[in-house]
C-alpha cells in the first residue's frame, strides 16, 4: 500500500514515501543524522523504527539490523522494511506482502561517496516499473541536495503508477547534523496527510520549505536604483526607514524570511516575494521569479 525511498549521503539521511493511506508520514519514516534512516510499511510495525536505529547506532550494518528486527517478528512475512546506514543499505519484503511488492538497494559502502546509498521498496504497486523508475531518478539526480533527490525518486514512482489503489498521503523527512532551522538537525519535515495529489502537493511544500528555511541566494547589493525600489516597495507595505536593510528586516520578520537575510544585500527569492507582495512584475534587476510556492 506504499512506496518509499530511504537514502543517505554522508551524514545526511532521509525518507520519501507516498501511499493510499492517511497521514503516512506519521507511520513510515524515521531518520537520525550520522546514524541512518528507516521506512516501515505493509502492515507497518512502528517499533521497527526505534529498534533499527538503535542497532545502527550500536554498530550493526543495514543488513544486520534488518535481519535482527525481522527475525524476532512472527508477522514479518506481511511486512516491508527499508534501512540505510553509514556503510550500506538493505530492504526486506515479506512473502505475504500484496502484489506487486519488492525492492532494490544500491550505492557503495563508502560513506563519503557523493552518489549515496539507497533502499527503494513498495507494495500493492502498479508494477515493478515503479521501483525501477524511482531508482533511475535517484541515480540520475546525483549531485543535487538529498531532499531534491528523494523527491525526484518519489515523483518518478508516482508517475510510473505508484500505489495501484491511488493517492492520499505523502511525506519527506531529511536530517543532517547541524542543519535546518536553529541547527536542530532536521532539514526537511513535511507531511501531506490527505490530498488527492499527495506527491505533487509534497513537491509544492518543499518549494516553500526551501523558501523559508534556505540561506541567501543570488544576493544583490542594496545600492542605487535597486535600493530605491526596495525602499519604495517596503514603504507600500508600511515598513519605512532611512536604512533600507532595517526596513527589510522588519518586513522579513513578518513574512518569516529571516533565514534569507544578509547584510550583503537582498536575496533573490526575498526580492521576488517583495515584488509579488506589491503587485509589480517579478524578475526585474535579478531575473528572479515568484510563483507563490509552486514547484519550479
Amino acid at each position: 500500500m506504499t512506496f518509499s525511498i530511504v537514502a543517505g549521503c554522508g551524514a545526511a539521511y532521509g525518507v520519501a514515501v507516498a501511499s493510499k493511506f492517511i497521514a503516512v508520514g506519521a507511520v513510515v519514516p524515521a531518520a537520525v543524522g550520522d546514524v541512518g534512516a528507516v521506512a516501515t510499511q505493509s502492515f507497518a510495525k512502528v517499533s521497527y523504527k526505534a529498534d533499527t536505529l538503535a542497532l545502527l547506532r550500536a554498530g550493526a550494518n543495514a543488513a544486520q539490523a534488518v535481519a535482527r528486527v525481522t527475525s524476532a517478528d512472527p508477522l514479518r512475512e506481511s511486512r516491508q522494511l527499508g534501512v540505510v546506514g553509514p556503510t550500506g543499505a538493505a530492504t526486506f519484503t515479506g512473502a505475504e506482502c500484496f502484489a506487486w511488492a519488492g525492492g532494490v538497494v544500491g550505492g557503495s559502502g563508502d560513506p563519503t561517496d557523493p552518489a549515496g546509498r539507497y533502499a527503494i521498496q513498495g507494495n500493492i504497486l502498479a508494477g515493478p516499473e515503479v521501483v525501477d523508475e524511482m531508482e533511475r531518478a535517484w541515480l540520475s539526480s546525483a549531485g543535487m541536495p538529498l531532499a531534491r533527490r528523494l523527491l525526484a525518486a518519489l515523483l518518478a514512482g508516482d508517475a510510473a503508477g505508484g500505489d495501484s489503489r491511488g493517492r492520499q498521503g505523502a511525506a519527506l523527512y531529511v536530517v543532517e547534523p547541524g542543519g535546518g532551522y536553529d541547527e536542530c538537525g532536521v532539514l526537511v519535515d513535511l507531511r501531506v496527510d490527505d490530498h488527492p495529489q499527495a506527491p505533487q502537493e509534497l513537491a509544492r511544500l518543499l518549494e516553500l520549505n526551501d523558501l523559508y528555511f534556505g540561506g541567501p541566494e543570488d544576493v544583490e547589493p542594496l545600492q542605487g536604483a535597486l535600493a530605491q525600489e526596495v525602499g519604495r516597495r517596503l514603504a507600500q507595505l508600511g515598513h519605512h526607514g532611512a536604512d533600507v536593510l532595517v526596513a527589510l528586516a522588519d518586513w522579513a520578520g513578518v513574512e518569516n524570511f529571516e533565514m534569507r537575510l544578509t547584510p550583503e544585500g537582498i536575496d533573490a527569492k526575498v526580492l521576488a516575494a517583495l515584488r509579488h507582495a506589491t503587485d509589480e512584475p517579478p524578475g526585474r534587476h535579478t531575473g528572479a521569479t515568484w510563483a507563490s510556492g509552486a514547484p519550479g
